[in-house]
C-alpha cells in the first residue's frame, strides 16, 4: 500500500474507531460506570497508535475524549457535562490516550527501524559474500539493482557503464542527495526526479552509474541512503577486482 494512502486511511481509522466503540457502548451505559468506558475508548486509540503514528494517536485520544463527553456522559448527544467526576474521568481519559497513544506509536517505529536495520545488514552481508567468493561482476550488479530497488522501494533500478549520465540529482558518497549542489530532503519528499543518479566507484574513479526511478513521495532515510552507497561500492569493489585480475593476467601473459 502506498504512504499516502495508508495515511489517509489510518486518518480515518483514527476518528472512526473511537466513534465507533463509543456508540457501541450507548446499550450499556446505565450499566458501566464512567470509568469503565474511559477504559475501553483507551483500548481503540492504543489499537489505532500500535499500526500508526503519533499524529493518528492524538488524533485518535481527542476522537475519544469527544466520544466520550457526546454518547457516555449527561447531558447525552451535547459537549456539556452535567457532573464533576464526568469532567475529570474525560480529561484523564484525554491525557492517559494521549501518553499510551504516543507509547504505542513510539514502540511501533522501533520494531519497524529495528526490522530495517536488520534486512539492511543482511544485504550488505549478502553483498559482501558475492564480492568476496570472486562472483562475475555482472551477477553481482544485477544482485545489486534488486537489492536497491528493495531497500529504497524503487520503481525500477538499472545500471550503466557510462562514465557520465544526463541526471540532474545525484547521490552523494556520504549518502546525501543532491539537485545540481542543492540539499533534497528525502527524509520528506523522497528520490526528487524521475531518475536519480548513484555512482559507482572505487580508488577515487566512477566506473558506472545506478540510476534509480523512485516511486513518488516514498521518504527515504539518510540511513538507507549509506546502505545504497556501500552497496555500490561493493559493485565498484567487484568491477575494480575484476579489471585489475585481467590487466595483471595480461602482463603475466606478455
Amino acid at each position: 500500500m502506498r504512504p499516502i494512502w495508508r495515511s489517509r486511511i489510518l486518518g480515518i481509522a483514527a476518528i472512526a474507531a473511537p466513534v465507533i466503540v463509543a456508540a457501541l457502548l450507548i446499550p450499556g451505559r446505565g450499566h458501566l460506570n464512567a470509568a469503565n468506558n474511559a477504559l475501553v475508548l483507551v483500548v481503540a486509540v492504543v489499537a489505532v497508535a500500535a499500526n500508526g503514528s503519533r499524529l493518528a494517536a492524538a488524533v485518535a485520544a481527542i476522537a475519544a475524549a469527544i466520544s466520550f463527553d457526546l454518547f457516555l456522559t449527561a447531558p447525552y448527544y451535547s459537549l456539556r457535562i452535567a457532573h464533576r467526576d464526568d469532567v475529570i474521568t474525560d480529561a484523564l481519559l484525554l491525557m492517559v490516550g494521549l501518553v499510551v497513544g504516543d507509547l504505542a506509536a513510539r514502540g511501533r517505529a522501533h520494531r519497524a527501524l529495528s526490522f530495517l536495520r536488520g534486512s539492511e545488514v543482511e544485504s550488505m552481508h549478502a553483498m559482501t559474500e558475492l564480492v568476496a567468493e570472486g562472483e562475475d561482476p555482472e551477477f553481482i550488479t544485477t544482485v545489486a539493482a534488486t537489492e536497491l530497488r528493495d531497500l529504497l522501494q524503487l520503481r525500477d533500478c538499472r545500471f550503466s557503464h557510462a562514465l557520465t549520465v544526463p541526471s540532474t540529482a545525484h547521490v552523494t558518497p556520504n549518502g546525501a542527495v543532491l539537485i545540481g549542489t542543492v540539499p533534497w530532503a528525502t527524509g520528506k519528499f523522497g528520490l526528487p526526479t524521475s531518475e536519480v543518479d548513484l555512482p559507482v566507484r572505487s580508488h577515487g574513479f566512477i566506473l558506472g552509474h545506478f540510476l534509480l526511478t523512485p516511486r513518488p513521495v516514498v521518504p527515504v532515510t539518510d540511513e538507507e541512503l549509506r546502505v545504497a552507497v556501500a552497496i555500490a561500492d561493493q559493485v565498484g569493489a567487484a568491477i575494480s577486482g575484476t579489471t585489475a585480475s585481467t590487466e595483471g593476467l595480461a602482463t603475466e601473459t606478455s
